[in-house]
């Protein structure tokens, strides 16, 4: 072999050089995206950065955490919707409790099951309360001074059966995902006033059983509505309009499968994470469904869940997540190759 070798060489006619060129070309070709796959996959490791909170009924304990949002300050909003703790709650991002304010009863700042919650560019909080007769959005100032309150029990438009899920979206419209008997999605402007609705019971393309959570990406403007189809384990995508876009998931335990998923948040680059609650874990996905990574399992350790509830994303790229049942919220922080190295990831 070394003497035919030797022999091409000195042949040098016959020395194919395109053909030399194109193997080195295809050799940099795979180590270099196979390096920048490597990067990637990486890149999407999340890793248990703090938790907060303890069972209880004290200031900043909690009793089965629900709803979880952010503000553009990156204070943490937090609903509880247990008869002992009725009432939301508001922390700095490291946890440190701020104010709250809230007590069981009906009517303005008095909450029967306060579920879902967000926040619009002014920082104006925006609760889901459940449960008849209350069945109503309550909108409050950043420090829980009451504003206004629009809803009731029913089946018209404006009424809910049981209003779980809200978001916003960049013009501070209200979505709210009513997870009753209606099935549906209302939209509304910031001062409550009926805008459309969308969507019946059922299985199809735009049918819901039991939508209990929503979430409108922000990124670029583009208001595309994400709703957590609970019953159906899916995830089912519209536009501002409501018009269907798309779906993906189904039961199970696999990656992109679901096992009762409860909540659904988008970051700023328009990903989109789901609390996979019986699977206890988070699952995260590209805006067409494409799963990208997960983590968590079942238990009471850092990264560990026991159902979680709800997510809430910040600037940062940080993510919040209520776990219910350990009475407690968790953060995780998404890390890069060299900032990984001396971490312990949890996916």
């Amino acid at each position: 072999m070394l003497q035919s070798n030797n022999i091409i060489l000195r042949n040098r006619r016959n020395f194919n050089f395109p053909i030399i060129f194109g193997c080195l070309f295809l050799l940099f070709a795979v180590c270099y995206f196979s390096t920048t796959n490597v990067q990637l996959a990486y890149s999407q490791e999340y890793i248990f950065e703090r938790q907060f909170g303890s069972a209880g009924t004290s200031l900043g304990e909690f009793s089965q955490p629900q709803g979880i949002a952010s503000d553009s300050s990156g204070n943490i909003y937090i609903t509880s919707f247990t008869s002992l703790s009725n009432q939301i709650q508001k922390f700095t991002s490291n946890g440190t409790f701020i104010t709250s304010w809230g007590s069981l009863g009906f009517g303005p700042s008095r909450f029967t099951n306060p579920s879902g919650i967000t926040i619009d560019s002014s920082d104006n909080v925006y609760v889901a309360d459940f449960g008849d007769p209350e069945n109503a959005i309550q909108k409050f100032t950043s420090n829980g001074t009451f504003i206004t309150l629009w809803g009731s029990f029913g089946l018209g438009d404006g009424q809910f059966i049981n209003p779980g899920g809200i978001d916003t979206d960049s013009s501070d419209n209200v979505y709210v995902a009513d997870f009753g008997e209606n099935n549906n999605i209302q939209k509304f402007d910031s001062n409550g006033n009926f805008i459309m609705k969308w969507g019946s019971p059922g299985t199809a393309d735009g049918q819901f059983i039991n939508p209990v959570s929503i979430s409108v990406d922000k990124s670029n403007n583009n208001n595309n509505v994400y709703v957590l189809d609970k019953s159906n384990n899916r995830i089912q995508k519209f536009d501002s309009n409501g018009n269907f876009i798309m779906k993906w998931g189904s039961p199970g335990t696999a990656d992109g499968q679901f096992n009762s998923p409860d909540g659904i948040a988008t970051d700023s680059e328009g990903n989109v994470f789901v609390a996979d609650s019986e699977n206890h874990r988070i699952q995260k996905f590209d805006s067409n469904g494409n799963f990208i990574t997960k983590w968590g399992s079942m238990g009471s350790g850092d990264g560990q869940f026991r159902h979680p509830a709800s997510i809430a994303t910040d600037s940062e790229g940080n993510v919040f997540v209520a776990d219910s049942d350990n009475d407690r919220i968790q953060v995780f922080k998404q890390v890069s190759k060299s900032s990984a190295s001396n971490a312990v990831p949890v996916s």
